[in-house]
């Protein structure tokens, strides 16, 4: 039988197999398949670790950005192309016992979504529950006095992030005075769009022959029919078949469901949808050498509302702490903006981003930046930076002491961007 090959440009980015990942990258994938998932892997909740303030600092604000929870995805089209494409091949009898289960996926899945497209799951709101909770306990001495403000992006999914967090907040603290908001006003900081001129060009490199890999389709279709032609005739598009496989696998964690569907797919073409799609946004929205430069000036708003409103706190405002809720793509900017590790530098090119930066470590459902402000008596005031609750340096700038930074020297550090 002469095997199909195919091109999976917009699913596989590895020149020859899985071996353009680092073996650090790829043994991380394998450690937990779900993580292959990039920014659509739950939130995972790691043992927290503080390094001791410098003698006489006292933290007193909070200032966070946290992407919305697992959610579910933005449409049940590829579910459905799955269900009926397996439907029919069952009617024919050409079914596998691989194409059963793949159907009974499909299925569940298109059920679970129940036509909600992208809604927050229960998992999502459970995140950030979590979420409150250790920030709370881990930084009580910052609730005791001020009020807390929040504000979130007008996508549903974030107000119910933000209810989520700010209810096991109050119920860590019942006294405690808050405030909500969303807007318009706040959407134009909260969710700021890159330019096309940006976007085109990381699309561009993210489905360059840089990522392109040969994927032997008829080897995934004799998985699932016991006549693969017939099966990829059903099927229709065979690139959109693969990467309905890839939805069902990436979405199903997002709703409780803690098997590995990513079985259902080679190895190669996991990794492949892994690091194409980590690679588009690493080129788009963080301090890449190829445009971050560009980029980075577009979050000067949310950068600049964040210090705004940390300088009225450290001024003598009765605020405990700012939270906002918004999306992945403004969290990634923003950290990167402030020159975090990961994420700001050191900074990546597209042939090393595309082998080793870890995206699913630095922005799953319910990623958070959270930046603990310290002072002393003498009315200094250090910073920490927390992403996904990890202290995070800022390689290029001088710390005052461990992951500790002059508040004045992180302004000047930021400003130099605009």
């Amino acid at each position: 039988m002469k095997r199909l090959l195919i091109f999976v440009l917009l699913l596989a980015p590895a020149l020859t197999s899985y071996a353009q990942l680092s073996p650090e990258m790829d043994a991380y994938l394998r450690e937990f398949p779900q993580r292959a998932g990039f920014n659509t892997h739950s939130y995972e909740f790691l043992p927290l670790e503080d390094t001791p303030a410098p003698r006489g600092f006292k933290p007193f604000y909070i200032s966070h950005y946290g992407r919305h929870g697992s959610r579910a995805h933005s449409s049940d089209e590829p579910y459905v192309l799955l269900r009926d494409c397996l439907q029919a091949a069952s009617q024919e009898g050409i079914i596998t016992p691989s194409g059963d289960s793949l159907l009974a996926c499909a299925a569940q899945m298109i059920e679970l979504h129940d036509g909600m497209d992208g809604r927050l799951t229960p998992r999502g709101a459970r995140e950030h529950e979590q979420l409150a909770r250790r920030m709370y306990h881990r930084y009580p001495q910052v609730f005791r006095h001020g009020e807390v403000h929040a504000l979130s992006s007008d996508v549903r999914r974030c107000l119910v992030s933000m209810a989520a967090f700010t209810s096991a907040l109050r119920a860590c603290k019942p006294d405690l005075i808050m405030t909500w908001d969303t807007g318009v006003k706040y959407q134009r900081f909260i969710a700021s769009h890159m330019p096309d001129s940006i976007k085109k060009k990381a699309s561009g490199i993210a489905r360059s022959p840089l990522t392109a890999i040969q994927i032997d389709t008829m080897a995934i279709f004799s998985r699932f029919f016991s006549d693969p032609v017939r099966g990829q005739a059903l099927a229709g598009n065979s690139r959109n078949f693969v990467k309905a496989i890839f939805s069902v696998a990436q979405f199903a964690e997002a709703f409780d469901i803690e098997e590995n569907r990513f079985d259902f797919l080679p190895w190669d073409a996991v990794t492949s949808g892994y690091a194409r799609h980590a690679l588009s946004f690493y080129l788009g929205h963080c301090n890449s050498v190829l445009q971050g430069d560009e980029r980075l000036p577009h979050a000067r708003l949310l950068v600049t509302e964040m210090i705004t409103r940390a300088d009225e706190a450290i001024a003598g405002a009765p605020v405990a702490a700012n939270l906002i809720f918004g999306h992945d793509l403004p969290f990634l900017a923003l950290c990167s903006c402030f020159g975090l590790e990961g994420y700001g530098y050191p900074r990546l090119t597209e042939e090393e981003a595309l082998r080793s930066w870890n995206g699913t470590l630095h922005c799953p459902f319910a990623a958070n930046l959270q930046i603990i402000f310290y002072k002393n008596r003498r009315g200094e005031v250090l910073v920490k930076f927390l992403t996904n609750e990890r202290e995070t340096p800022i390689p290029e700038l001088e710390a005052y002491s461990g992951p500790y930074y002059r508040w004045e020297d992180v302004k000047a550090f930021v400003n130099r961007l605009w």
